[in-house]
């Protein structure tokens, strides 16, 4: 591809991959609309290290006490605390996505979801979805209360994102809503758990970029990079900032809107 495609690709991996609307479906677009070529591993490498920093950035204190305090609750048998029993809440939501991502990429089933068909079915299911969380009432439960089995749920609920068109932050979102998170509060601790998922997805990519013979454009992956991860982090920054006042809404809207737009292309 040309840097100038890899860049918007970038762009639109980096606004979409922590909103709620899904980046798979918006990254098939260019594509099939415009007949872009596919972006190759290097590219999958870049914009995950992208958003990874992003988000590693944005949560560092948040990161830092949790690493600490798991640490020396772990290790050190210090008292548990709020830190540590969310790093431990982290680690057991991570496992179902984890078993049942690889169990999906050995039997070669994520290659046959990528169609446009189940995106645009997905796009508008959990959209739907996301809208009904949303307007549940009693939205008022933060963070701090969340519980390991509410966090496992979560879990459970982001192993769907596997398939093309959910979107990670999407599904898991909608399910901290309807356990009656507050909108921040689910937001959060969505971002929060996708730390684990996008080091894994970045660490298998990697592996197969190095195990191939594919040339890399370095400075082309390091733009991507840059791109990727100056958006995402605007995207966290301003998301959470207003969510509360703005709602889940809006992206249902949009997810509909994109649901149809993605159902001409099939049948135009």
């Amino acid at each position: 591809m040309e840097t100038w495609q890899l860049l918007i690709l970038a762009l639109i991996q980096g606004i979409t991959e922590f909103l709620p609307i899904s980046s798979s479906a918006h990254l098939i677009l260019p594509a099939q609309l415009l007949g872009w070529a596919d972006q190759g591993l290097a590219f999958d490498v870049a914009v995950h290290l992208g958003t990874l920093s992003a988000v590693l950035l944005y949560f560092r204190n948040d990161l830092f006490q949790i690493a600490r305090d798991w640490t020396l609750n772990s290790v050190g048998k210090a008292p548990s605390t709020l830190h540590s029993r969310q790093g431990w809440m982290l680690i057991w939501a991570t496992i179902p996505a984890v078993v049942f991502g690889g169990i999906v990429s050995v039997t070669g089933l994520d290659d046959a979801m990528r169609s446009i068909a189940v995106i645009a079915a997905t796009t508008l299911i959990f959209g739907a979805l996301l809208g009904f969380a949303d307007r549940r009432p009693n939205l008022t439960q933060p963070l701090e209360k969340l519980t390991l089995k509410q966090a496992m749920i979560i879990g459970f609920a982001q192993a769907l994102a596997i398939i093309p068109g959910t979107s990670r932050s999407g599904i898991t979102i909608t399910v901290g809503l309807m356990l009656g998170l507050t909108r921040e509060a689910a937001s959060r601790f969505s971002f929060l758990l996708s730390i684990p998922i996008i080091v894994a997805a970045t660490t298998l990519v990697t592996l197969k970029l190095v195990t191939s013979d594919v040339s890399v454009d370095w400075m082309a992956m390091f733009s991507g990079i840059v791109v990727a991860g100056i958006s995402a982090y605007l995207c966290v920054h301003f998301f959470l900032a207003f969510i509360n006042r703005i709602g889940m809404m809006p992206f249902v809207i949009y997810r509909m809107l994109l649901g149809l737009v993605l159902l001409g292309v099939l049948f135009v």
